[in-house]
């Protein structure tokens, strides 16, 4: 009852006025329960498929069933469009399992929709009771691809910029005073995770790992060596130390390379939201899986602690933040009639509900479209050549951005000549102008051009003969 309650008030809480009408949205999603990362291959459990699948049901209750209070505008209630969807996540196991899951829980399987009439009469069911197929497709995202494989995902995101900003975090004072500090809370807890980790590596620059090893443990084992030692105390401790690591690996904000993952996300928002702004064919329903960091990133860019200290910590599986863009009525769509909504679901939303948040520092929860696009244009990055310039990179898929851009160089640079072959050219020019010059000297003052020679020898006819002695 009390969890039927909170979801009511939640819904309520952020549901649009009647007139409303919901154009789109956008939503990241962190996968569902896994396996720890310290033991390869990760993997999604089947009670992180049960979070995820909840909450796709969750999202289908709130903007797509008919009769929804929210229901995003035209779209497809119970056959799937894939016009209408976007479904992504990077090439890793746990999201794009996680983005499985998800699409079918979306759009359950349906012998009406998930059937066809043959010509001879004949009416074919999809296998499974009408399962609807509906692809997950990769992205080049806010998460790197293998992120759950990885103990520090910056370390695969390809950004040389955002790894050394990262890096820098090591060298800081905060990070050396932290390490110092807790070297006896990580090693007092070496009979726990012994199997793991060792006196050298059981300290604060693995914060996260050692985490993500006891959070696993806790959920899933029986039975945890010495675990009188995992009081409530030392457990809200391990959450605090590795949100700490990793908020300072994900975003600063004297350098905001740093939050690389954010920017992107920001990108792929801004994006996809401008395109149903516009009116165009465009998915209505976007969903992006990704891991812990890139929230983070973002929570970072979009000044989203100003609004709740809980932006800071690691958020937990199946978590959810969405934007919607949002129309005064079903007739009033212009763009500057247009509104977003940031919600967020720490944990998935069917037990936990979502809530509304205000961006950028502002104090409404409710932001203009065109206000929207200038806050997160600030450091949204949205296409290749922009990521390879922030990013410092000059090869792989950058090496032809490079080069574009030394194309471009050129081209505004004496009409595609060289600088080199630009500087002969001039040389040549001031000669010629010397010579005209000369030229008309001569023309006007009645002179001429005579060899030397023949200026020696008139010289010499001229002049008295000299004696040898």
């Amino acid at each position: 009852m009390q969890s039927k309650l909170l979801l009511a008030l939640s819904a309520a809480a952020v549901a649009p006025t009647a007139a409303e009408q919901v154009l789109g949205v956008y939503i990241f999603h962190r996968h569902g329960d896994r396996t720890s990362k310290s033991w390869t291959p990760v993997s999604l459990t089947p009670l992180g498929a049960d979070q995820v699948a909840s909450s796709a049901d969750f999202f289908r209750k709130r903007y797509i069933d008919d009769g929804a209070s929210l229901q995003i505008a035209d779209i497809s209630a119970d056959k799937a469009v894939l016009s209408q969807l976007a479904i992504t996540a990077p090439v890793d196991n746990v999201l794009q399992n996680s983005a499985g899951v998800f699409a079918q829980g979306l759009y359950p399987a349906n012998k009406a929709a998930g059937s066809t009439k043959l010509a001879n009469g004949t009416t074919v069911v999809a296998p499974l009771g009408g399962y609807q197929y509906i692809p997950v497709n990769t992205v080049t995202s806010a998460s790197s691809a293998g992120s759950e494989s990885s103990a520090w995902l910056q370390g695969s995101s390809g950004c040389s910029n955002a790894v050394v900003s990262s890096n820098n975090y090591f060298l800081t004072p905060d990070y050396l005073s932290t390490f110092n500090d807790t070297k006896d809370f990580y090693q007092n807890l070496l009979p726990v995770i012994n199997t793991t980790f060792n006196s050298s590596t059981a300290t604060f620059k693995n914060g996260y790992t050692i985490f993500d090893y006891i959070n696993v443990a806790t959920i899933h084992n029986s039975s945890i060596p010495s675990d009188n030692l995992l009081t409530k105390s030392t457990l809200s401790n391990l959450y605090d130390y590795a949100s700490t690591h990793e908020w300072n690996l994900a975003y600063n904000g004297s350098d905001p390379v740093r939050a690389i993952a954010g920017s992107v996300l920001a990108g792929q928002i801004v994006t996809a939201l401008q395109g149903v702004a516009d009116g165009k064919a465009v998915p209505k329903f976007n969903i992006q899986f990704g891991a812990y960091a890139a929230f983070m990133s973002f929570f970072g860019l979009a000044q989203l602690p100003a609004a709740s200290n809980d932006f800071y910590g690691i958020c937990n599986y199946a978590s959810a933040m969405v934007l919607e863009l949002v129309a005064p009525s079903a007739t009033q769509t212009s763009e500057d009639d247009l509104t977003v909504r940031f919600l967020w679901s720490n944990g998935t939303a069917a037990e936990n509900g979502i809530k509304a948040y205000p961006l950028f520092g502002q104090k409404e929860t409710s932001i203009s479209w065109n206000d929207f696009k200038t806050g997160i244009n600030k450091f949204a990055v949205t296409n290749t050549s922009d990521w390879c310039t922030t990013c410092g990179n000059t090869d792989g898929s950058c090496a032809s951005n490079t080069t574009a851009n030394a194309s471009s160089e050129k081209s505004t640079d004496h009409s595609n000549i060289t600088r080199p072959v630009a500087g002969v050219i001039g040389a040549l020019v001031t000669l010629g102008v010397i010579f005209l010059v000369e030229a008309l000297v001569m023309l006007l003052g009645g002179l001429r051009l005579v060899k030397k020679s023949t200026l020696a020898n008139a010289h010499a006819a001229a002049s008295p003969a000299v004696s040898k002695a």
